[in-house]
């Protein structure tokens, strides 16, 4: 059974846990043995809720950087019509001359 990205979202934010080392690596860097502290786990039990967080961050790092390379698609394409637009004006400006 195939499992949609919301269900995704939702399976990795729902432990509080994950959440508050997410929130607390928002914040910058942080070592495993940092990130343990606030929590009654083990490090091992801290490296498996940063496993499950890194698998839900790559997913959606791998949807931004699709995004963001159609975005400069897009706007290199723009750029190259506008060039070409403005060169194209100016052939007809010196014929005009």
């Amino acid at each position: 059974m195939a499992t949609d990205h919301l269900s995704i979202t939702f399976a990795a934010l729902a432990d509080p846990t994950r959440r508050a080392i997410l929130a607390r690596l928002a914040q910058g860097e942080a070592s495993v043995t940092e990130l343990a502290k606030p929590f009654d786990l083990s490090l091992p039990g801290i490296s498996k809720h940063l496993k499950e967080a890194s698998e839900w961050v790559g997913e959606y790092q791998r949807f931004w950087d699709e995004r963001f390379q159609r975005l400069d698609d897009v706007l290199q394409d723009l750029i190259k019509e506008e060039t070409t637009s403005n060169d194209h004006q100016g052939r007809q400006d010196d014929a005009q001359d």
